[in-house]
């Protein structure tokens, strides 16, 4: 286990866990992911990245750039990346150089997003060039989910999260799966700071089927006799519809 934690707090009880666990603490190194390299020459199997939203990062702009330079070696993301005014798309920059060549048996990463990185940057931007070069080219890109509000601790906004994959199967390649889970949740018991919302097993379990069979599908809405909106159900291509509940008689 490897790790980055800007925030104080969290980079202390991330080493307390990991004392606990008998793990080696040097693994998990503090500062800012964006300006400072933390494993700089490592390569990972896979990894998972939840920046912070709406942190200013313009003091530390020309660090973040200089180092964009240095560790971006895909050819056709560093122009992008360097072009990029936005710090959460600066996270797929920083995550590709890490990843494990596909002939090496490749890498996949995930990074938990708000909703800027995909609609923020006009055509030719940087942001747009990562877009389209991550998601539209489809060289790496695999699913990118819509997670419902309410999910974090300090954040009530809606979140994306993107995966990426330099080893995609020969019938996902040129192809980005999107998959719309913003209405699988449920109410939590008790609420933990904006964190009002969680996905249980059945959602998990519906994410995870729609990722591998890899078809359209829509959402169906079913209500029953007395109006009352029931759990959504996803209809996949060429599925039936679901029953509508009777009447009571």
């Amino acid at each position: 286990m490897f790790g980055q934690e800007l925030n104080d707090e969290s980079y202390a009880i991330c080493k307390a866990d990991m004392l606990i666990k008998g793990q080696d603490v040097a693994n998990i190194v503090g500062g800012n992911t964006l300006s400072r390299r933390g494993h700089a020459h490592a390569k990972f199997d896979y990894m998972l990245s939840n920046p912070p939203f709406g942190v200013e990062w313009k003091k530390v702009e020309k660090e973040i750039r200089k180092e964009t330079r240095a560790r971006v070696s895909t050819a056709v993301l560093a122009p992008a990346c360097r072009a990029c005014r936005m710090a959460p798309c600066y996270f797929s920059c920083i995550s590709s150089p890490k990843m494990r060549p596909s002939q090496d048996g490749g890498s996949r990463f995930g990074i938990v997003l708000n909703g800027s990185p995909l609609f923020t940057g006009g055509a030719g931007s940087g942001e747009s060039e990562i877009r389209r070069i991550t998601c539209w080219r489809a060289i790496w890109s695999k699913p990118s989910s819509a997670w419902p509000t309410d999910m974090f601790y300090n954040t009530g906004i809606s979140t994306y999260v993107w995966i990426v994959s330099n080893r995609k199967p020969a019938a996902r390649k040129g192809k980005v799966q999107f998959i719309d889970a913003s209405s699988f949740w449920q109410k939590m018991r008790k609420s933990l700071g904006s964190k009002r919302k969680e996905m249980n097993e059945t959602h998990i379990a519906e994410v995870t089927k729609l990722f591998g069979s890899f078809v359209e599908a829509q959402l169906a809405t079913v209500v029953d006799a007395d109006g009352k909106e029931m759990s959504p159900q996803v209809v996949q291509e060429g599925g039936k519809p679901p029953v509508a509940p009777r009447a009571a008689t």
